[in-house]
């Protein structure tokens, strides 16, 4: 402390970011230590830098480059990120800002090897994307103008430089090198994404004066096991000078979800300080389909007088929360089992990957959209995945609105890292900025270590059991520096060294989480086979499709749109075993294992999305239907790969690009409903001598009741002539699958489609269909009438109703654009109409696919905006 004066004045900040320009770095800038003034004086070659930003958005936005998402153009801007590039700034601090006690400069991101000056005096060097630099430059700053300059070196030949110092390593993805340098890892290419090595300021760069702040407030909340009470810590750390004579107070203010002051107290002025409020009968935070998300808020405010000095708002929900391993009856192994408020919860949820390789593209309304999205399609988790960035604020605060829990990889995926001092150093800062960061929001669930690098260092025989530990030299980051990290800043929340991680090997089914990828890669097995490749909990599969035939249109030039041109292959990153692009020809054996030949690139988006669909109903039905009830949660929870798409591109996403759900996203959003029901015939091989057939039949419920429900069983020929019905009330278990007694009734042959059809208080709230397969084998068409009866019209432009005489498989509805509809990729059953909404008016003409069916096109008349009923479906020819 001091007693010397200065002026109590809230923090002033001004942001640098405007008048930045930029250049390639000229011949003779390198040694790097060798730079002139001259330099600045230099007028050839700049162009004006947007910052926060980078090179290649700004070279794309003033068409230096083409669009690298666009045919085949990722090669040509290749050059960009193999180039150094020079950013400078001529500024003048404000006079306000000079008058505190203390000015600093802060770099919030740099991407990614950075060298600074100021005022040709190097200040900062940097070689890590995700550290934050604040900088004291009080003394450097001058009254009048000021000079920045930052030279961003190139992280190809750092990186190697780095591989031939400490050796080349294993990696899956992307030049190896990438392990050696602390940038976000897809940037180097993945297998969904191209290589895009961008650098510049990506996040503010800010100056801040002040006198005394508030710097942090840290909320570790506690809710007691039996709910009836939460304990909320205020830990606040003050920045600055405090004075020992000093006419400072210091408050903490506990507001509820509605606004409303609850509790006040006053706190020391100290360094570190704090406070402790307790809560009785507190508003609990749910996952979302579990409860609400009520959100409490503590304001610590700093004051001199009357005088404001710092103000800070920080959000928190009080639930009660544990990852719960313990045995599973009758089986090896533990649970992996997340419980809140002392409920177990099923988690059904996605990966997430970056939305953009230019990361300043994304703004907040592109999150809010996607992650509501994500909260629409009944997610309730959303996995971070370790190659991308820890993402911004504006994300974590919609996962705390929308109720989905986060998964939180720290950021390291598919290799095999070095663990030399300057890079755990650089990792250990990394890792404590992002905990800080991030700690006070309810949704974060689990700290995860890395994404895969167990199972990289297994495949070259340097992890496993018998392996010492000391041959796999990143444990010490996963085992020892990042659970650390985490005991000391997050104390309470669960710390997991990997995904997938737990048991003997990182594949155990057993214990832990596995990532489940014999369906696509390995052995490409069948998707109807997703009930072998189980997990406690399965933080990895997926199937591949093709993106919306619109995405396709606008990012492939005209000549190359059919699906074997070679702009539609390199708009498929996936590649095998040796790094060849194998992506194509895996999505071309599932359509020839399941369905007919397509015939135009309409119907090979369409065929691919139908078997995405289609596998990812298999494998939510399999997993979810293993929630067993206590003590038999033998399988917890299911993480599709993807969420997302970061460009135009054939992946596991079940959202594209352009945010257009694809029918893998209503698959699971019907599998995790609130109520689902199940229906799957059994193997023939399983029918009695009387040739009955045996159909099973299960509900899967995430109410926290009993619920009564009824329960519709349907056959039908393929044909549209019914076979078989029966109806039962059944009683559904709480938060669990309930396995129903099989449907077992004579004289139906193995092409019968079966119905079933959930109802609640005399409202149908969950169907299911099972048809034969394999589908390419059987006709769900008549050859006289194509259209197999469907029929589709609007009825405002809000609904349009779907109805079909025949059994109608996987109905899709496609505008070119993202609709929000309540419901597609509709299996049909005849005679019942169906009526999808549209949450937001939408009146475009939508084409209507279903399998084996040619496609149809309807259009709203104005008689139907404006009340007047359905109007006549229009019908285009050929299976466009």
């Amino acid at each position: 402390m001091t007693d010397l004066p200065f002026r109590w004045q809230p923090p002033f900040r001004q942001a640098l970011h405007s008048g930045w320009q930029f250049r390639a770095c000229p011949p003779g800038f390198s040694p790097v230590s060798e730079l002139h003034p001259a330099a600045l004086e230099d007028t050839g070659g700049w162009y004006s830098a947007t910052v926060p930003g980078t090179v290649q958005l700004d070279l794309l936005d003033q068409n230096q480059i083409p669009d690298p998402y666009y045919g085949l153009n990722e090669p040509e801007v290749q050059w960009v990120g193999e180039q150094d590039w020079l950013y400078r700034l001529n500024f003048t601090p404000d006079a306000e800002l000079l008058l505190n006690e203390h000015v600093e400069l802060e770099f919030a991101g740099l991407d990614t090897l950075c060298t600074v000056w100021l005022n040709n005096e190097e200040v900062l060097s940097s070689d890590n994307m995700f550290v934050a630099h604040t900088l004291d430059v009080r003394s450097r700053l001058r009254a009048g103008e000021n000079t920045l300059l930052l030279l961003f070196r190139s992280v190809l030949p750092a990186g190697h430089a780095l591989e031939a110092q400490y050796g080349q390593r294993p990696a899956w993805n992307g030049d190896r090198s990438r392990v050696y340098v602390r940038k976000a890892q897809y940037h180097y290419g993945w297998d969904w994404g191209p290589v895009l090595l961008t650098c510049g300021p990506w996040k503010p760069v800010t100056l801040t004066g002040y006198g005394v702040t508030v710097a942090e407030v840290y909320l570790p909340s506690e809710v007691t096991p039996d709910l009836k009470t939460a304990f909320i810590p205020v830990r606040v750390t003050l920045g600055g000078t405090l004075p020992v004579h000093a006419d400072l107070w210091l408050y903490a203010e506990l507001r509820g979800p509605n606004g409303q002051v609850l509790q006040t107290t006053e706190l020391a002025v100290s360094e570190h300080t704090g406070t402790l409020f307790e809560l009785n009968d507190p508003q609990l935070w749910f996952p979302s389909g579990q409860g609400e998300q009520p959100l409490y808020t503590v304001v610590v405010t700093l004051k001199s007088a009357d005088r404001l000095l710092s103000e800070v708002h920080t959000r928190t929900g009080l639930r009660r929360l544990r990852v719960v391993q313990e045995p599973v009856v009758g089986e090896p192994g533990r649970s992996f089992t997340f419980e809140v408020n002392n409920v177990p919860v099923f988690i059904g949820g996605a990966n997430w990957i970056p939305e953009d390789l230019l990361l300043n593209r994304v703004l907040p309304a592109q999150y809010r959209e996607r992650l509501t999205q994500a909260r629409d399609g009944n997610l309730n988790m959303i996995r971070v995945w370790g190659g991308g960035i820890y993402e911004p604020d504006v994300f974590y605060d919609l996962c705390d609105e929308l109720g989905l829990l986060v998964w939180q990889d720290f950021m390291f995926a598919c290799g095999l890292y070095p663990a030399h001092p300057e890079f755990l150093q650089s990792v250990r800062e990394e890792a404590q900025q992002a905990v800080r960061r991030l700690r006070n929001h309810p949704s974060l669930a689990i700290w995860a270590g890395n994404n895969e690098d167990y199972a990289v260092a297994e495949s070259v025989g340097l992890s496993g059991p018998g392996i010492p530990a000391g041959t796999f030299e990143a444990r010490a980051i996963y085992e020892e520096l990042l659970p650390e990290v985490v005991a000391k800043l997050d104390a309470g929340r669960q710390y997991w060294p990997g995904s997938p991680w737990g048991g003997e090997t990182s594949a155990d089914p057993t214990t832990g989480d596995r990532h489940s990828w014999e369906v696509w890669h390995g052995p490409m097995a069948r998707y109807q086979d997703y009930s072998q490749y189980q997990a406690r909990f399965v933080s990895e599969f997926g199937m591949q499709s093709a993106p919306a035939l619109s995405t396709v249109q606008a990012s492939v030039p005209e000549a190359e749109q059919f699906p074997e041109s070679r702009t539609l292959v390199h708009h498929n990153k996936a590649a095998g075993p040796g790094g060849e692009p194998d992506g194509h020809r895996r999505l071309a054996v599932y359509l020839a294992d399941n369905l007919r030949a397509y015939r135009n690139l309409a119907e090979y988006v369409y065929q691919t999305q139908f078997v995405q669909g289609e596998a990812m109903r298999y494998a939510y039905q399999a997993f979810r239907r293993r929630f067993q009830g206590p003590g038999r949660h033998a399988v917890s929870g299911a993480l599709a790969w993807q969420l997302n798409d970061c460009w135009p591109v054939s992946s596991w996403a079940i959202i594209d690009s352009q945010g257009i759900a694809k029918p893998a996203y209503y698959a699971i959003k019907r599998e995790m409903a609130p109520l689902s029901v199940g229906v799957q015939r059994r193997a023939a091989e399983t029918r009695t001598p009387e040739q009955t057939t045996r159909v099973q039949v299960w509900v899967c419920s995430s109410a926290p009741t009993v619920q009564s429900v009824r329960l519709d069983l349907f056959a039908y020929t393929l044909d549209g002539q019914l076979l078989a019905q029966d109806t039962r009330e059944v009683r559904v278990l709480p938060g669990r699958s309930t396995p129903l007694d099989d449907w077992n009734h004579p004289g139906v042959d193995g092409a019968a489609v079966y119905y079933a059809a959930l109802s609640l208080d005399g409202a149908v709230v969950a169907r299911a269909a099972d048809f034969p397969e394999p589908y390419k084998y059987h006709r769900f068409a008549d050859a006289m009438q194509p259209d197999s009866g469907l029929h589709a019209e609007y009825l405002s432009a809000t609904t349009v109703r779907l109805s079909a005489s025949r059994p109608t498989k996987g109905v899709w509805l496609d505008a070119g654009v993202r609709l929000d509809v309540d419901d597609n990729f509709i299996d049909l059953r005849p005679g019942e109409p169906r009526t999808v909404r549209f949450s937001t008016p939408n009146g475009l003409p939508i084409c209507v696919r279903a399998l084996d069916t040619d496609p149809m096109t309807i259009t709203l008349q104005q008689g139907a905006v404006q009340g007047s009923g359905a109007k006549e479906t229009e019908h285009v020819g050929g299976r466009a």
